[in-house]
């Protein structure tokens, strides 16, 4: 019966498939297993797909999954409070922006590709870690591992992610920001973010 369910919900389009899969238990698994399930359908549809359509099927799947208001003030580290109000949320709405967009370019076609997800998250100081690979159709492996946050009992969502399982992107990202916000100021570190965006939009 949950099989002919859910081929029902396929055969609807993925925005149903979304909608029915966004009301699930908002555990850490859940979250990101939605999340790879709304990345995988946008992959396999990607080819007939312009960038703008990509953009718009992986908004909020990744808006629901990614805390992108909390990543983009940790990313800036404390420098944040250098940043007058209205910056912090042009920089804030700019690093969704980019952060959609680099899905949305990275993951243009399916090439047999899945995801594995382990159903064991494990303590973290931050909160708890939920530890996945991308497994290549040629048996390729890449490890990718999400710390999750709950804020003020609302749903668990990423805040950080591990690129080869240990490589925080976040503390990455943090170490360059720093350095453009300390040699040209807000206005720099938004432009910078922008013109990353724009890349990812030309392709």
């Amino acid at each position: 019966m949950f099989v002919s369910r859910r081929a029902l919900l396929i055969s609807a389009g993925p925005a149903a498939l979304w909608l029915c899969s966004a009301r699930a238990a908002d555990s850490p698994i859940t979250v990101i297993q939605r999340f790879y399930d709304a990345l995988l359908a946008e992959m396999k549809d990607a080819n007939h797909l312009s960038f703008d359509q990509r953009y718009q099927r992986l908004a909020p799947a990744i808006s629901q999954a990614y805390n992108l208001p909390l990543m983009s003030r940790l990313s800036v580290g404390p420098g944040w409070n250098q940043l007058q109000p209205a910056q912090q949320q042009r920089f804030s709405d700019a690093f969704a922006r980019y952060t959609i967009s680099v899905y949305a370019n990275r993951f243009d076609g399916y090439a047999g590709e899945r995801f594995e997800v382990s159903p064991s998250p494990v303590a973290n100081p931050n909160g708890v870690i939920v530890e996945t690979k991308l497994i290549k159709s040629a048996g390729d492996t890449v490890t990718l591992n999400y710390l999750l946050r709950q804020e003020g009992g609302g749903p668990w969502q990423v805040i950080d992610i591990y690129l080869s399982g240990t490589i925080s992107e976040l503390a990455t990202r943090r170490s360059e920001f720093a350095g453009v916000l300390q040699q040209g100021g807000a206005e720099a570190l938004i432009k910078l973010i922008e013109d990353r965006t724009a890349a990812q939009r030309a392709g």
